[in-house]
């Protein structure tokens, strides 16, 4: 005969619950910042902070309070069984800490959550090249990390989905709020069931910690200026040429040559008395010069993401002459609103410098963009 519930005690300590709800406010700040690659410098802070919070939450498994380490709740698969007949029957046994089924779904939020956090690491670093391992990993490796990392995420959001459901199951079925309880760190237990120790002071120096990095992290923004915006990634330094800027500066800014591939900066040099309804009428010294400054750093040699990706969405039979003509561009520019397009700032498509802040430089990185406000 099971003692009878009589007392409420500490079951979740305070690192424990801060650690859940700090998780999961990332998880869907990185969710929801990863479609667009102007929030890329945010996504990547949450998930570092995703990523610290995973190894403290690994640590906290095998020196924490009793219900928060692991071993409180690796169970047998068997107990996993036996959970789900009584569920089906009504007869499921109530747990103070995790069910059997809880249990094995911390194991594999937590082992999915660091392939997340590793991939995205990897993607940082060789297809957008920066990071902790930038150098470390090459472009390949960057570009397949990147879609472990977007289905691994849908699949954390369908684990996420279902480990709700099963708090609102539980919640309903053993008449407990089980959120509240993760807010309060309380359950109602049997009579001899002692508080676990709080640990606030843990607690408070994690919070601290999230606290005092994020200034420091977005310190750039918070001291930039109208006149000086903020670039989070420096791009590599390009190849110049101070012909190929004197000249190409004269119309519009000077598109890089990794902006296009070979065989389109070869067109466009041999028709320079018919470009874009212009004759650039540049003597054969200079042409010669320009054309091997485009050819030695077109967009096969893979200097930028974006010369990279050019290069790879350009069928091998076309030739375009526009940037705004590839199918890159325009697939990065297809859900622009067309608002933004008679934007004073903007006007024109190859009007490039009025959104990036680093068009100039021709490294277009991820995070160094801002549209013109709407009035």
């Amino acid at each position: 005969m099971p003692n009878k519930i009589i007392n409420k005690v500490v079951i979740w300590d305070l690192p424990t619950r801060v650690f859940h709800w700090l998780l999961l406010a990332s998880y869907l700040l990185a969710w929801i910042t990863y479609a667009d690659n102007r929030f890329l410098y945010f996504h990547v802070f949450v998930g570092y902070i995703f990523f610290g919070l995973l190894i403290f939450r690994l640590a906290w498994g095998f020196i924490g309070t009793h219900y928060a380490q692991f071993r409180s709740f690796a169970q047998d698969w068997s107990s996993v069984t036996e959970y789900l007949k009584g569920l089906i029957n009504g007869k499921a046994m109530r747990y103070i800490g995790h069910n059997p089924i809880g249990g094995y779904a911390i194991f594999a939020m937590l082992l999915l959550g660091f392939i997340i956090s590793i991939s995205g690491l990897l993607t940082l670093a060789g297809e957008e090249g920066h990071g902790p391992l930038q150098g470390m990993v090459n472009y390949s490796v960057g570009i397949a990390s990147h879609s472990i990392h977007e289905i691994l995420a849908w699949v954390m959001l369908l684990l996420t989905i279902v480990h709700v459901l099963g708090v609102i199951v539980e919640s309903i079925w053993h008449k407990e709020n089980l959120v509240w309880a993760m807010l309060s760190g309380q359950k109602e237990a049997a009579a001899g069931t002692s508080s676990i120790q709080g640990h606030h002071l843990l607690a408070l120096s994690i919070s601290m910690v999230v606290i005092i990095v994020t200034p420091i992290y977005f310190n750039g923004y918070l001291k930039e200026t109208a006149d000086k915006l903020y670039q989070p990634y420096k791009g590599p330094v390009l190849p110049d040429n101070a012909s190929w800027r004197e000249n190409c500066s004269e119309c519009h800014i000077a598109f890089h040559p990794s902006l296009l591939p070979a065989r389109s900066w070869q067109k466009i040099f041999n028709t320079q008395h018919q470009h874009f309804e212009d004759d650039l009428d540049l003597d054969d010294e200079t042409i010669t010069e320009l054309l091997k400054f485009h050819l030695d750093n077109a967009a096969e040699k893979e200097l930028t993401e974006a010369a990279r990706k050019i290069l790879y969405y350009t069928p091998e039979n076309v030739t375009p002459i526009r940037i705004t003509k590839t199918i890159y561009w325009e697939k990065k520019h297809k859900d622009i609103d067309e608002a933004y397009w008679k934007h004073d700032k903007i006007k024109i498509k190859g009007n490039c410098d009025a959104c990036h802040l680093d068009a100039k430089e021709g490294t277009y990185e991820d995070s160094d963009m801002r549209l013109p406000e709407l009035e």
